[in-house]
């Protein structure tokens, strides 16, 4: 059978449809959540134990510690003038309105594309599923997140009362924050990772805790991530 041309941009530009978030098999989807809560229960046991027997010391503490300070002190530059203060509120208010009047267009307008308050760097990933264009809700979550990550990260830029050594440490846990918060490491906010639960019946989650269960155990009571899956390989 010969493969449609285009096929790929034929799929990029079909409609956004509600049916592949619907769950279609309730009670094996929640067999499996079951099954998810069960694997975390064993990878918090496998984490907890080692530090209950004083073999392993968590050393957390001293960097959030100098996180702390650092935001204090850039946080200190931003409100000790409340007309500077005031001019960076504005900025975010700003370009959240403009994505709130976007998607609001786009609603009024039956989906059609509009354009974006702001556009993810060039080279970054993590809003390459067409979801995160075509579909008005993940669409709206992009570009919020990508308003506030600018926001920070022009705080820090324009901080010119700030030292060098305390800019960088700020522009470093900016941008720590800023991707552990995107909206692309949470199944509820990343339409694939959504789609792939929903079509698994959340079989997916249960592999992943599975997974982080054994890697936390490997690591006695450190997550020790593995370079390959042995599992489907047989001796001989």
């Amino acid at each position: 059978m010969s493969k449609t041309p285009d096929s790929g941009k034929a799929e990029d530009d079909r409609p956004s449809t509600v049916e592949q978030y619907l769950v279609k098999d309730p009670e094996r989807f929640a067999l499996n959540l079951a099954r998810m809560i069960e694997q975390a229960g064993k990878a918090a046991s496998a984490w907890a134990e080692p530090r209950e027997k004083g073999e392993v010391r968590d050393h957390v503490a001293e960097p959030v510690v100098d996180m702390v300070k650092t935001f204090s002190k850039l946080s200190e530059y931003w409100l000790s003038d409340p007309q500077r203060a005031l001019e960076a509120q504005t900025r975010l208010f700003s370009g959240y309105m403009t994505v709130w009047a976007n998607s609001i267009q786009r609603l009024s307008d039956g989906g059609k594309d509009t354009d974006d308050a702001v556009k993810p760097e060039p080279g970054d990933k993590r809003f390459q599923d067409p979801e995160w264009g075509r579909n008005a809700f993940f669409d709206f979550l992009k570009q919020a997140y990508l308003v506030t990550s600018r926001w920070a990260n022009e705080l820090v830029e324009h901080a010119d009362g700030l030292d060098e050594h305390t800019r960088h440490k700020a522009g470093f846990y900016v941008k720590q924050v800023s991707n552990a918060i995107s909206p692309s490491n949470f199944i509820l906010t990343n339409p694939e990772l959504f789609r792939e639960t929903i079509a698994s019946n959340g079989e997916n989650l249960v592999r992943g805790m599975k997974m982080l269960a054994e890697d936390i155990a490997a690591g006695k009571g450190d997550l020790k991530l593995r370079q390959a899956d042995y599992s489907s390989f047989e001796i001989g």
